[in-house]
C-alpha cells in the first residue's frame, strides 16, 4: 500500500495511491482510517511529503563503499545525527542552494518511517513500529561539513530534506536497488543489502536513546558516488518497490 500525503485546492489530505489515481483516507495512517469512495487523478492534486516528522534521525557511514569514499572508518555502532522538521521538503519541491555554501551535495537514501510512539524497542519488534519506507534526499552543504564537528550546520538548511513521493508499506527493505540520478545520469548506485546496520537495528537502537514519535524518519544512510548539485539541476532519488523523488535546485 502507497500512502500518500497531497493538497487539493487549499486543504491538505491523506490518501491511498492507486495506479494513477489516488483514493481520499478518512482519518490519518498513524492512527486508523477508512476510504473514501470518490477518486482523483493524481494530475489534480499536488503530492506533499508524505509525512511530518518531529525528528529526522539520519545516519553517517551506514555503506561500506561510502566510508571508504570518504576515507574514513567504518563504524563500529550506528554514527546518528539529526536533521530538523524545517528542513522537509516534499516531491517536485525546490532545494535552495544557500548563499552560505559553496558546495551541495545529494545523498540518496531509504528512509523509514515510524507508524507508532517507540522506546527501547527490541529488534525482533522493530516491524511493529514501522508504518513503511520512502526515498530521501540527505542535501548536505559539503565544505561547511568540516568545519562542524556534529554536522549540525551543513545538514540543517530549510529544504535541506526532501522526502517523498509516498510511504510503502508492503515492502522487505533488506534487498532494494537504491540510485540517486543528476539531471538524468545515474551517479549512485547500491542495494539495500550493503547496509552496515539494517532498518529493524536502527530503530532498536535508535528508541534506546530517544523517543520515536509517529511520522519520525529515519535516514539509513547513502552510498557512494555522492557528489555536487548547482542551480537548475534536477535530482532524482529512485529506490526499488517505492518510486521516484525527483527536486530540482534553486537559487536563495
Amino acid at each position: 500500500m502507497k500512502i500518500a500525503r497531497y493538497q487539493e485546492g487549499s486543504i491538505t489530505k491523506w490518501g491511498i495511491i492507486d495506479g494513477d489515481r489516488i483514493q481520499e483516507m478518512e482519518g490519518n495512517p498513524f492512527v486508523e482510517f477508512s476510504l473514501k469512495p470518490v477518486k482523483k487523478d493524481l494530475k489534480e492534486v499536488k503530492l506533499l511529503s508524505p509525512c511530518l516528522p518531529s525528528k529526522i534521525v539520519a545516519l553517517g557511514l551506514n555503506y561500506r563503499d561510502h566510508a571508504e569514499e570518504v576515507k574514513l572508518p567504518i563504524p563500529q555502532k550506528p554514527l546518528l545525527f539529526m536533521k530538523p522538521s524545517t528542513s522537509v521538503i516534499g516531491p517536485g519541491e525546490g532545494i535552495v542552494y544557500p548563499k552560505m555554501s559553496k558546495r551541495i551535495d545529494y545523498e540518496g537514501e531509504l528512509a523509514i518511517v515510524i507508524r507508532k510512539v517507540a522506546k527501547a524497542i527490541p529488534e525482533e519488534r522493530a516491524g511493529e513500529y514501522i508504518l513503511g519506507y520512502t526515498c530521501f534526499n540527505d542535501v548536505t552543504a559539503r565544505d561547511l561539513q568540516p568545519k562542524d564537528g556534529q554536522w549540525t550546520l551543513s545538514k540543517s538548511f530549510d529544504t535541506f530534506a526532501p522526502i517523498g513521493p509516498w510511504i510503502e508499506t508492503d515492502l522487505d527493505p533488506y534487498h532494494l536497488e537504491i540510485s540517486t540520478y543528476l539531471n538524468g545520469e545515474r551517479r549512485q548506485y547500491s542495494n539495500t543489502k550493503n547496509l552496515i546496520f539494517g532498518p529493524h537495528y536502527l530503530v532498536s537502537f535508535i528508541s534506546q536513546v530517544m523517543t520515536l514519535l509517529p511520522g519520525d524518519v529515519i535516514a539509513t544512510g547513502t552510498p557512494s558516488g555522492i557528489g555536487p548539485m548547482n542551480i537548475g539541476d534536477r535530482v532524482e532519488v529512485v529506490i526499488e518497490g517505492i518510486g521516484n523523488l525527483l527536486n530540482t535546485v534553486i537559487g536563495e
